[in-house]
């Protein structure tokens, strides 16, 4: 499976890469036919760096931003882009002010919160939501849902990758998307082609990596 895999670059910056592997993947929900690999970006603090440095850009000059919420562990390149939204300048935004980076937690029930200790972080502020990737948007509404519940306002969303972006109803930010890698084709569980056609599955993904079935 990894002996079919390749990196494609970020036109604006060749040092950002994601590495797309072909093959039979299912999540929780769908069924995938390339698996995209983010650990790099997420977890490299020197591309981390440069990748925060692209997703700040729609936010710098126009979007007050208070908190920076992390799913999917994408806290190093918060960091960075709390960092990048910090810098002086006089048509920076939230120059001269500050910015915490936090990470909801679930309960006993699954259900997604913010621990007590941070949420006058939430509550009034403008939040900018950062995941890692985007195919059925579940985990972005869920982090919506949570932001709001808790009383926040959403300043915007920020991705690494977004399959099928002309579905998607939120405007998200985002360095790479299925149109950028040809042939990805995403399906619904009862509906995978792969399947019908007799292909067996290579593998689990989540958006912690990928397990072999």
């Amino acid at each position: 499976m990894e002996d079919k895999a390749y990196n494609i670059p970020l036109a604006k910056n060749p040092i950002i890469k994601i590495k797309v592997i072909p093959g039979h993947f299912t999540t929780s929900t769908r069924h995938v036919n390339h698996y995209l690999d983010v650990s790099e970006l997420k977890t490299n603090a020197l591309i981390a760096r440069d990748v925060a440095q692209q997703l700040a850009i729609p936010y710098l000059t126009s979007a007050p931003v208070d908190t920076i919420v992390c799913m999917e562990r994408t806290e190093i390149i918060a960091a960075f882009l709390a960092q990048e939204l910090l810098q002086p300048g006089t048509a920076v935004m939230n120059s001269g002010g500050e910015i915490h980076v936090v990470t909801p937690v679930n309960n006993v029930h699954g259900n997604m919160i913010f621990q007590d200790s941070v949420v006058d972080w939430i509550t009034n502020k403008n939040v900018l939501l950062l995941v890692a990737s985007v195919s059925s948007a579940r985990a972005v509404h869920i982090g919506m849902d949570c932001i709001a519940y808790y009383g926040g306002r959403l300043a915007g969303i920020s991705a690494l990758f977004v399959a099928s972006p002309e579905k998607q109803k939120e405007n998200i930010n985002t360095l790479f998307t299925s149109d950028d890698i040809q042939g990805y084709r995403l399906f619904e569980t009862v509906e995978c082609e792969m399947c019908k056609e007799g292909q067996k599955l290579d593998a689990l993904i989540s958006s912690d990596g990928y397990t072999r079935i």
